[in-house]
């Protein structure tokens, strides 16, 4: 028989009548038993991990293991991604942006640059500024932590002082430019008359 939780799922919702000290034991082997392995005369059973998952329906955990076996073997994964454990034991508010210096991985860099946040990484590899406009001001992270430069338009909330920093393009080179990107092509004359 190739799938005996097959069977037994199938004929359970056929009504059909089961042993139930059969059917008692298989379900409990389902709750416990991750993966099997029958051999002649002998079988490998792995208990089920402990597996976190997103609100998205990725597996995903922040600073602990997404995937925790009862042998103590863990599988950090952020988002979706399998990290090192390097990463995966810290929580992303402590991820460092030094990180992206040394991480030859695009997707790690990705998922690093996604975790700690533009403002964070504008702070600590100390961007430079390129121009001002208002309370706008386009950025340059001069490391090389990207594919492409990384170019960030930090905008300044006037009445509340929040800070909120944006990705973009490498080849935009003034605020006012950067503001009418972010804005779908809106310059910000038009838009401030618009408030």
């Amino acid at each position: 028989m190739r799938n005996p939780g097959a069977v037994f799922e199938a004929a359970h919702r056929l009504g059909v009548t089961l042993q139930q000290e059969r059917y008692s034991l298989f379900c409990s082997y389902m709750r416990h038993v991750g993966w099997m392995f029958p051999y002649e005369g002998m079988a490998i059973a792995i208990h089920r991990p402990q597996i976190s998952w997103s609100s998205t329906g990725r597996i995903h955990a922040e600073g602990i293991p997404a995937i925790h076996f009862v042998d103590d073997f863990n599988i950090y994964v952020y988002q979706g991604v399998l990290l090192s454990e390097k990463y995966g034991r810290v929580h992303p508010r402590n991820w460092q942006s030094e990180w992206l210096l040394t991480e030859r991985n695009a997707e790690l860099r990705r998922i690093l640059i996604q975790g700690i946040g533009y403002d964070r990484i504008s702070q600590e590899l100390q961007a430079k500024e390129c121009d001002r406009w208002q309370e706008y001001t386009l950025m340059q992270v001069e490391s090389e932590v990207d594919v492409e430069p990384i170019h960030l338009l930090k905008m300044t909330c006037p009445s509340t002082g929040f800070i909120h920093v944006l990705r973009v393009p490498p080849q935009i080179t003034s605020a006012r430019e950067a503001i009418c990107w972010v804005n779908w092509g809106v310059d910000p004359t038009e838009f401030l008359a618009q408030s």
